[in-house]
């Protein structure tokens, strides 16, 4: 059984738990009438259908405090999960100094640049989605590099906040999923970017890439090729960052990929 199939069938036989950097499943009870609305942290929360019931798909940010979680379902009733501790590793990074301390010009362009990323990430597209599980956009090692605790040159960054898989220069990556792609671009920190929405708040983000084939506004399918893997923005080599996001939050790619 992989990874994804036994989240899937913890969710249902066992209270609803997380980590900082997991994904809660909430039972929401019997699949009957329209899908209830559901929010975390005042934002909209991915509702599917398993199994003959509505299901909310939480993700829980890494910087989240163990504990209790709670949904709001609707007006009226909420729910909650737990939150437990996960530990993540440290890794430590030599870059060029220009990616470490930015000068006033480029710290402008990332301000810049990072209102056009949060808005992609955070985009809700009201459509329905049971499906959400992942195809490897592309073939090669998958780092567990999601949640590190980050140092570039000796200095503290924030976590990594998606997974690395190693592909040589002009390897084709593909769509995991159905989606509409929100923006694409060259990033300071992020260098050839493609950010895709799936629908209900569920986004995937691919980065450093050599070339990206798709523009903003391209409807896509599953298995199109959205570019080739390259080492623009700030990489020490050639590999695919690949990121996963739920209600505006990253979480571990290895949760939703099939395989």
């Amino acid at each position: 059984m992989n990874l994804l199939a036994t989240i899937l069938m913890l969710s249902v036989s066992t209270s609803p738990a997380a980590w900082p950097g997991g994904i809660a499943r909430v039972d929401l009870g019997p699949a009957q009438g329209p899908a209830p609305e559901v929010h975390y942290q005042e934002e909209r929360v991915l509702v599917r259908q398993s199994n003959g019931r509505y299901q909310a798909v939480v993700g829980v940010s890494l910087d989240t405090e163990l504990g209790t979680g709670q949904i709001q379902i609707g007006d009226q009733s909420a729910q909650t999960f737990s939150i437990k501790a996960h530990g993540y590793r440290e890794q430590r990074l030599t870059v060029a100094s220009s990616y470490v301390s930015l000068s006033e010009e480029n710290l402008a362009r990332v301000g810049r640049e990072r209102k056009i990323i949060d808005a992609a990430l955070t985009n809700w597209r009201d459509v329905e989605l049971d499906n959400i599980s992942l195809q490897a956009p592309v073939k090669g090692p998958r780092s567990s590099s999601f949640g590190l605790r980050r140092f570039f040159n000796d200095q503290p960054r924030s976590p990594h906040k998606g997974m690395d898989i190693a592909a040589v220069t002009g390897t084709p990556v593909l769509a995991p999923l159905d989606g509409v792609v929100t923006a694409t671009g060259d990033y300071f920190f992020n260098g050839n970017t493609v950010i895709i929405d799936h629908g209900q708040g569920f986004v995937t983000l691919y980065c450093h890439l050599n070339s990206i084939d798709v523009q903003e506004g391209d409807v896509i399918e599953t298995g199109q090729k959205l570019g080739t893997v390259g080492a623009t923005g700030r990489v020490t080599g050639a590999h695919l960052h690949f990121g996963t996001y739920l209600n505006g939050t990253a979480v571990d790619p290895a949760l939703l990929l099939a395989d």
